[in-house]
């Protein structure tokens, strides 16, 4: 298994996913930029992901929705921020209504990418930033840290 630790920091209000791949910064930030990768690993196993749209350009989006396993649709929406590929990315993560709108009542994250040479490999660090420590745990019952982490094992195979 790729990750390597799942850290929640909740007085500076952060989720941090580290993952270590044997392959290099270009292949790891492939599975981000290709959206048919993307599809592939975003989100556990059992909660496939379909990407509407993908622009990983500052001012861009990324729609998404994940099916559950009674088919029911669960939509998402990243605003990407920053973007100096293959190293790093930011961008706000919030859940979104079928036309891509945020959802409301909802909270958002902002979220670091960052991808570096490490051991012959790669790392990769995923910081998910929240707004206020209610956000945090709200999130965190929903099981966003255990979605994250299934997700992210699944890299590996399409390395």
């Amino acid at each position: 298994m790729s990750v390597t630790s799942v850290d929640k920091d909740f007085d500076a209000l952060t989720l941090t996913l580290i993952a270590d791949f044997a392959a290099s910064v270009e292949q790891v930030w492939d599975l981000w930029a290709d959206p048919r990768k993307l599809e592939r690993w975003w989100g556990p196993p059992t909660y496939p992901a379909t990407v509407i749209e993908h622009d990983l350009t500052p001012g861009g989006e990324v729609f998404y929705y994940m099916t559950s396993p009674e088919g029911e649709k669960f939509h998402g929406r990243w605003q990407i921020v920053a973007v100096d590929p293959p190293a790093a990315m930011e961008f706000v993560d919030s859940f979104a209504d079928s036309e891509g709108n945020p959802a409301a009542g909802m909270p958002a994250t902002t979220t670091h990418l960052h991808l570096g040479a490490h051991d012959g490999g790669t790392r990769m660090e995923l910081r998910a930033v929240f707004g206020t420590r209610e956000q945090m745990d709200q999130l965190i019952q929903m099981g966003m840290d255990t979605g994250l982490e299934q997700g992210v094992s699944q890299m590996d195979a399409l390395l």
